[in-house]
């Protein structure tokens, strides 16, 4: 194997792992909020995680003097509107899962990797072969399987959902695009700032002094988001759209891993199998970026 396409395999591979902790640390994110949203507003909530997670990066600003950070190389106006949208899709993300369970939430938020390829080929100009349309269409059969009745269904809770999944597809486009031109730091530095003046405007009309037993969730949610903004970056920058998306679908097993833990949901037969059909494609993907050749020359157009 060549330089030039042991390179190539790191960066897909560095992609995939980023991903993965990426959609963990997203469920992380995800149980403090609805542990929250049971005394706070999604608003108030969407606050303290933007302000939160603007710390550490202010300290790596101004503390570590890492100024570079600061610094938007061509697309301002892409950065701030993406800073905006996803300031609302985080709130929508967080009523969601505050109006249903975990595991239900997780599984309509999925609908978004059925957006996300054709996104990145329509917008992007990326090129989504069979064996990673394959690995979509197995992880989305084993939602499928999880998804089985529940009773009664939340109507509002459905539709804010998959307006939240169709936001979750849309803004990782722009992230992917961004990608390519601005640093993640950088990106998820301005998503966090702009994200806690968004979210400050309403907060006088339904903000509620934390208890000392929620300080704890609220830095939880906040650094968590920190986290899996930075590492999400991170992935689109290393590894095509479609091939992130697949990671996605990790996160059914640990939002019914956690849903069991503090919500005693426990995980029926039918969540299993879906489960292992879900580490199944991701298995899959694993498999055939490993031995994929690196694509040479410019193939990658945009529409922004």
């Amino acid at each position: 194997m060549n330089s030039e396409a042991l390179a190539h395999r790191e960066h897909i591979v560095r992609g995939m792992l980023a991903a993965l902790g990426a959609f963990f640390m997203f469920t992380v994110m995800n149980v403090f909020a609805k542990l929250l949203s049971e005394n706070h507003s999604v608003i108030e909530i969407a606050f303290y995680r933007n302000l939160i997670a603007s710390l550490p990066f202010l300290f790596m600003v101004f503390v570590l003097g890492r100024r570079e950070i600061l610094v938007i190389r061509s697309k301002p106006s892409l950065v701030g509107l993406r800073a905006v949208l996803g300031a609302v899709s985080l709130m929508t993300t967080f009523l969601a899962f505050s109006l249903m369970p975990m595991a239900e939430t997780t599984v309509l938020l999925f609908t978004a990797s059925l957006f996300l390829p054709v996104l990145g080929v329509f917008v992007l100009g990326e090129k989504v072969g069979p064996w990673r349309w394959s690995a979509v269409v197995i992880g989305f059969a084993g939602v499928a399987v999880m998804a089985s009745p529940t009773g009664a269904v939340n109507m509002l809770g459905v539709t804010i959902a998959l307006v939240a999944a169709l936001m979750h597809a849309s803004l990782q486009v722009v992230l992917r695009y961004l990608g390519r031109y601005e640093s993640p730091e950088t990106v998820t530095f301005y998503f966090m700032v702009i994200g806690t003046l968004v979210t400050a405007l309403p907060l006088p009309f339904v903000a509620v002094t934390p208890t000392l037993d929620e300080i704890p969730l609220l830095f939880g949610v906040g650094l968590s988001g920190a986290a899996a903004q930075w590492l999400l970056s991170t992935a689109f920058r290393n590894a095509p759209a479609a091939v992130v998306t697949v990671f996605n679908y990790s996160g059914i097993v640990w939002a019914t891993l956690f849903g069991w833990l503090i919500w005693n949901d426990w995980p029926l037969p039918h969540v299993l199998a879906g489960a292992a059909i879900v580490i199944a494609s991701n298995a899959l993907i694993i498999w055939r970026e490993s031995r994929r050749r690196p694509i040479t020359g410019a193939r990658v157009r945009a529409k922004f």
